[in-house]
């Protein structure tokens, strides 16, 4: 799973106290995105190539996110009407409901599974960041 030159960007605008101050992955702003495409990864991306028109980005849990160190924790719930009836192959978080800076984009080698509507479930990222 790799990170987005889109969050690089942002990362340097936070850092640097930019004017135009971006949106932070807080508890009000930050989502989990779920999606159908099992592309391979690129820094160049910037949404889910497959994201779920319906309920395919929900916001956090109470208490969420979390940070300790070098380590971030997501945690959104998807409910009855989330998502449902195609297979979740990749997933992001993102600082906006739609569009906005989308952090990081993980493809997964083979399919999470595919939600219906009888069933919720909950999604954890946990991203830890170091230096190389």
């Amino acid at each position: 799973m790799g990170l987005t030159n889109a969050y690089r960007d942002f990362i340097c605008q936070v850092s640097t106290s930019s004017p135009s101050a971006p949106t932070l992955f807080n508890a009000a702003n930050a989502y989990v995105g779920v999606g159908s495409s099992s592309a391979t990864f690129s820094a160049t991306h910037t949404q889910l190539l497959g994201q779920m028109v319906t309920g395919g980005r929900r916001g956090m849990e109470q208490n969420y996110p979390t940070a300790s160190g070098n380590t971030m924790t997501f945690r959104a719930l998807f409910t009855t009407g989330d998502a449902n009836d195609q297979p979740w192959w990749e997933w992001g978080v993102f600082n906006a409901a739609t569009n906005g800076t989308m952090m990081n984009r993980k493809a997964e080698t083979s399919s999470l599974g595919t939600k219906t509507s009888a069933q919720s479930w909950q999604m954890t990222v946990t991203l830890t960041v170091t230096v190389a």
